[in-house]
């Protein structure tokens, strides 16, 4: 049994984590913004807490930080949101949060981030204070010299085989027909990355939203979500395999 805290500013999201969270044996407690739920850390630290990153007066994210400067981040905080970007969880992430759980949250994803989450901090609470050792001044060491070698893009599998990897030439990986220029901004290229990945499924499984969600590992609300962001349209893809 774990004391948990739901920071929520959605009341209907309040109850069904409460109650989910009640049937496994935990104690739940319940704040609607981050004002109560600074309140509650004051009163003590919880086991875990599951941080919705929208709320009206503080985001989640800004009470995260708040946490993390007054040394307030001791246990082990998951983030929440059907809105957010990568880039957001991805901050939340760096600052010190554990996980991050894309709303409509599914019970199992739910129930093991709450697990992880519990473990974390049991292996914390366990590992034991080590002193830090004294500097001790010594010649500098060189830097070892390392070769330069090719990047490498994959290559899909032909006829069923382990695909191979191969050379990529002047800063671009090609695949499926499309090509990816490293020289492009991380967003562009992640984004760029994506929208072939997608394209890829979307084409191979006739534009079948349920295969292709299967297939990734995504939710069929979380996948159209991510098509629309990237700009693909399924029916399209689907016809053209088709027609094909």
């Amino acid at each position: 049994m774990a004391n948990i805290l739901v920071v929520d500013d959605e009341m209907g999201i309040r109850e069904l984590l409460s109650e989910i969270l009640g049937d496994e044996g935990h104690v739940v407690q319940l704040a609607e913004n981050a004002q109560q739920a600074r309140v509650a850390r004051q009163q003590g630290a919880p086991d875990l807490v599951l941080l919705d990153i929208w709320m009206p007066d503080t985001d989640g994210v800004t009470l995260l930080k708040e946490w993390q400067r007054d040394g307030l981040l001791t246990m082990p905080v998951i983030m929440m949101s059907g809105h957010a970007t990568i880039d957001t969880a991805v901050e939340a992430t760096r600052i010190g949060a554990l996980n991050f759980l894309e709303k409509p949250i599914a019970l199992q994803k739910l129930l093991k981030a709450v697990q992880q989450g519990l473990t974390r901090a049991q292996e914390v609470a366990r590992a034991p204070a080590i002193a830090p050792r004294p500097a001790v001044a010594s010649a500098p060491v060189p830097e070892p010299s390392i070769p330069s070698a090719p990047m490498y893009a994959a290559q899909p599998p032909q006829n069923g085989a382990i695909g191979i990897a191969r050379p990529v030439s002047n800063g671009e990986a090609h695949a499926h027909g499309y090509t990816l220029s490293f020289d492009l901004p991380l967003r562009e290229a992640r984004d760029a990355f994506e929208r072939m990945y997608f394209e890829h499924h979307l084409g191979r499984e006739g534009g079948s939203m349920t295969r292709v969600a299967e297939k990734t590992g995504l939710e069929r609300t979380h996948l159209y979500r991510k098509l629309k962001q990237l700009g693909v349209e399924p029916g399209k893809l689907g016809k053209k395999n088709a027609a094909q």
